[in-house]
């Protein structure tokens, strides 16, 4: 008997295939699923990141539009304005799958109103002198190349007593609280928390000097420095190692141009990113990366990511492929 033969027939191979497929049907209205049908997709057999690859062009899209924003919408009305670094692939906040970035403005004069959240930021000084952000009663003073922390739940505003926007990168772990609904802010009942100007903020702020120092003290022509979160060196005309790890990456241009070649977590497609100056790109998990400096200027480029290796590692899910070398 052939199997058409069996199917028309009601042989017990049909009678089974029926008895799953209304036994399938029957699971839903019990809130019950069959893991079997999924667990390929649930399991896989690498890292399935479902951010793309994107790139930020910060002279000629994101800065024209950051300061058309300080024109049309007020830092009150606003409260933070800041344009998000939205992954193509997803929606905000998602500028990989588990973080968030976005550039922020400052205008002379303006107060960015003091609250805190349980999310956990930082913020990358890509533009403008003597803005501040006062966390925890700490009146800490930016300059471009700095980094400042701001811990969970700690009050903090932002001001600025310069001349001419203030701009910054922020990375935040938003993406995180998706998961976890657990993030949530509270305003504080003055604009201003009180704050005076710091003496000792070591544990709040990275100064650009302290990173370069390190990176320009390393051999070779490639280097990275690791300061909660890393920046790199590499020379002109230079490349670094291949390295593709479990975190994802958003990186940002301090100085410098060039390019970098991804071949994404499949292991078979490629793709490019090229980048200078103010420049920010995102790097999904799994991703390999080499970076190129460009020859032109014989100068190195020098480039400060933003990335969730710390939380993988604390929860033993990071992984790694390939060597780079690092100073602490």
């Amino acid at each position: 008997m052939t199997s058409e033969q069996a199917k028309s027939n009601g042989t017990p191979g049909s009678s089974r295939e029926e008895a799953k497929a209304s036994y399938l049907q029957s699971l839903p209205s019990k809130n019950l699923a069959p893991l079997w049908t999924v667990m390929g997709a649930m399991v896989p057999p690498r890292p399935a990141p479902k951010a793309s690859v994107a790139l930020w062009k910060y002279e000629e899209e994101a800065r024209p539009l950051l300061l058309q924003a300080g024109e049309v919408v007020d830092a009150h009305e606003a409260e933070r304005r800041v344009l998000m670094l939205v992954n193509p692939s997803l929606r905000a906040p998602y500028t990989t799958d588990t973080l968030y970035a976005g550039l922020q403005l400052i205008l002379p004069g303006e107060t960015a109103p003091a609250h805190r959240h349980t999310a956990f930021a930082l913020r990358f000084i890509v533009e403008g002198e003597r803005g501040f952000t006062a966390v925890g009663g700490k009146k800490v003073f930016m300059s471009r190349g700095d980094v400042i922390l701001t811990p969970s739940w700690d009050w903090h505003d932002h001001g600025h007593d310069g001349d001419g926007p203030m701009i910054w990168l922020d990375g935040l772990d938003l993406p995180l609280y998706q998961a976890f609904p657990t993030n949530f802010a509270e305003m504080y009942s003055e604009s201003r928390y009180p704050s005076e100007p710091s003496t000792d903020d070591a544990h709040l702020k990275i100064p650009w000097s302290k990173a370069q120092s390190h990176l320009d003290a390393q051999p070779g022509p490639h280097a990275i420095y690791h300061y909660t979160l890393p920046a790199e060196r590499i020379a002109a005309g230079a490349a670094s190692p291949a390295v593709r790890e479990s975190c994802s990456f958003v990186y940002h241009c301090f100085e410098g141009s060039g390019r970098t070649r991804l071949t994404l977590a499949d292991g078979k497609t490629t793709e490019e990113v090229v980048w200078k100056r103010g420049d920010t790109f995102a790097v999904p998990a799994w991703t390999e990366r080499v970076h190129y400096a460009s020859e032109e200027g014989g100068e190195a480029s020098y480039l400060f990511a933003v990335n969730d290796l710390p939380l993988l590692r604390n929860l033993g899910m990071y992984k790694r492929e390939g060597e780079e070398k690092e100073s602490r």
